[in-house]
């Protein structure tokens, strides 16, 4: 199975089954798997949200979660067969005391909601971050909380994607 590293900023909804790994410290990254096409994409987003329609990029969970919910739908996915799960969202108040993390959770679940896609599963909050990798095939996700992120964790490949 290929693996393909999710930046910051981005979303993937693969056309072949794949493992999407990131990381994630007070970012949040969003699964969303069609239980009956066993399909799956996955967005990895910085900040909550933007209204600013000049600067609506996916680094924002706004547009980042309804664009992953759209992108699924546009591939032939329907609505009452998505389930989600959210990721990331630490906060260290050493490094920050503004707790950005639970901003970013916070505009995930609230878009589900509004979008009706029952999230199923979540690890999300506390110091630590975490590293993720995502089967898209069989909707299995694993998750390895650090202590700390080292630059490897963030460019696991010599080749720029």
């Amino acid at each position: 199975m290929t693996n393909y590293f999710l930046k910051p900023g981005y979303i993937f909804l693969p056309s072949k089954s794949v493992s999407i790994s990131t990381v994630l410290g007070s970012s949040v990254s969003v699964c969303i798997y069609d239980r009956r096409r066993k399909v799956g994409g996955m967005n990895h987003f910085r900040l909550p949200y933007t209204r600013e329609k000049h600067i609506a990029t996916p680094i924002f969970g706004n547009v980042a979660t309804l664009a992953l919910i759209r992108m699924m739908l546009e591939d032939g996915s329907k609505l009452k067969h998505l389930e989600a799960q959210i990721f990331g969202g630490a906060h260290n108040f050493k490094l920050c005391p503004q707790n950005i993390g639970l901003e970013n959770i916070k505009i995930a679940r609230r878009i589900l909601v509004r979008k009706s896609v029952p999230i199923v599963s979540e690890d999300v909050g506390g110091m630590k971050g975490r590293k993720v990798v995502f089967s898209t095939n069989f909707n299995e996700i694993v998750v390895l909380r650090v202590e700390r992120l080292r630059r490897s964790d963030w460019y696991p490949y010599d080749e720029d994607r």
